[in-house]
This record gives structure tokens, C-alpha cells and sequence, in this order.
């Protein structure tokens, strides 16, 4: 095996047949699901038990993470909104229309990352214009959406991912 090969056999843009994309994906998803608004979800549960040291801590991280997320929001949201439309058109359209099974899987990737994020911002708007009331509650909706998602986009994803092994092949 020369050099080539196993560069080729390490780096395989086969992504659906590919071990890494799944270990990829379920870490993309415990992620978003664990970090709600910035917030790990344990401080939110231990909060919501009673726990007034976390109450704190998710009180402080909600008002500061969520101050920063729409900071950024509205100072240059419609940048970041033609920027991302942008490129999930550009990888829908290379990945689908010409067939290339890695653009597929990128956009299987960031697309429900988008939505996710899109749902950070009106968590973080509603929680400021609550004045940061019942931070855990708004917390807790927020992490079911994002499961809610996660559920329907990793069986998308696994819909695909089998029925492109299935009709292509694992080997091209």
C-alpha cells in the first residue's frame, strides 16, 4: 500500500459509509442538546431541583450568553442570514443535484445546526423580553425543540445515509 491509498483509505469522502460522520454527527447533536442558550443542561436540571447555587449560575449564564447572542444578532444579522442561505443553497445544490455524497453529508450536518441556531436567537429574544423570568422553563423548551429536531434530522439523516449505501454502495 503506497502513500496514496492510505491517504485516500484515512480521508474517504464516502461520508454515509464512514464511521467518523456518525461519531460526528452524535457529538453534534449531544452537544447542541447539553448547551441550552450557553447553559449546560446539568445546572438547569440542578436548578430546577432547587439548587439556589445554580439557579445563579444558570440565571448569570442565561443573561450574559443570551446578551451576547443577540448582540451579534442584531448588529449584523442580515450578513449572517445571506451568508448561511448561501452556502446551505450551495451545498443542497452540489450535494443533490451533482451527486456528491460528502456535500450531502455536510449539509445533513449544518442545515439542522442552522435551524438550532435560529431557535437559540428566539429563546435568547424571549428571555430578554421576559426580563429573564422562569430562565429554567425557557430552558427546558428549548433543549425539548432542539431534541425534537435532533430526532427528526439524525432518522433523515440515517434515511438517507442507508438508502445512498443501499442504491450506490459503500464503495462507489
Amino acid at each position: 500500500m503506497d502513500f496514496l491509498d492510505l491517504v485516500t483509505e484515512v480521508i474517504d469522502l464516502r461520508s454515509f459509509s464512514n464511521l467518523w460522520y456518525w461519531i460526528v454527527l452524535a457529538i453534534l447533536w449531544s452537544t447542541m442538546s447539553h448547551w441550552t442558550l450557553g447553559v449546560p443542561y446539568h445546572v438547569v436540571a440542578r436548578a430546577r431541583r432547587g439548587d439556589e447555587r445554580a439557579r445563579r449560575d444558570m440565571q448569570a449564564l442565561a443573561e450574559i450568553n443570551g446578551a451576547r447572542i443577540l448582540a451579534v444578532t442584531d448588529e449584523s444579522a442580515p450578513v449572517l442570514v445571506g451568508m448561511a442561505a448561501f452556502l446551505t443553497t450551495a451545498l443542497a445544490v452540489t450535494g443533490w443535484v451533482y451527486r456528491v455524497e460528502f456535500l450531502q453529508a455536510v449539509f445533513l450536518l449544518l442545515f439542522p445546526a442552522l435551524l438550532v441556531g435560529a431557535i437559540t436567537i428566539s429563546t435568547a429574544r424571549r428571555l430578554r423580553a421576559s426580563g429573564y423570568s422562569d430562565v429554567a422553563r425557557r430552558l427546558r423548551l428549548h433543549r425539548m425543540y432542539v431534541q425534537g429536531l435532533g430526532v427528526l434530522f439524525i432518522f433523515l439523516t440515517a434515511f438517507w445515509g442507508m438508502y445512498t449505501n443501499v442504491t450506490v454502495g459503500p464503495l462507489g
